[in-house]
């Protein structure tokens, strides 16, 4: 994982969750599990480099037993781990996140923090 400077607005938390990525203008899509988590965006490590700026939907199942999110993300970076061709650390802001979603994921960051949610339960689809 990337240990750069964060100057992230929302603080994230390091958990695993599942999720889905897919591109908007193709029908690709990359099922992964989360490097990191907040109100903001998530950290996701795929097999391929995406363009920044590419318009993603993102699908996350949290761990608070709710349904999956589903959102509108952006690829606000990409950096390509060290000694590998084929995985890359990326960074995807959400886009118009409704409150309710950022307010979810606030506490689910919080719980994490706390110690709430110890590990994630990785669902495969």
């Amino acid at each position: 994982m990337w240990s750069g400077i964060d100057k992230r607005c929302f603080p994230r938390a390091n958990f695993e969750c599942h999720v889905v990525v897919r591109r908007k203008d193709h029908p690709e899509s990359f099922s992964t599990q989360t490097e990191n988590i907040g109100a903001g965006g998530i950290c996701v490590i795929l097999d391929k480099g995406l363009e920044l700026f590419t318009e993603v939907i993102v699908e996350v199942d949290f761990p608070d037993n709710q349904s999956p999110l589903i959102n509108d993300g952006k690829v606000v970076w990409v950096v390509k781990e060290a000694g590998s061709n084929k995985r890359f650390d990326t960074g995807i802001e959400f886009i118009d996140l409704p409150e309710e979603q950022k307010k979810r994921i606030e506490r689910i960051v919080e719980n994490i923090l706390k110690g709430v949610y110890k590990k994630a339960a990785v669902q495969k689809r």
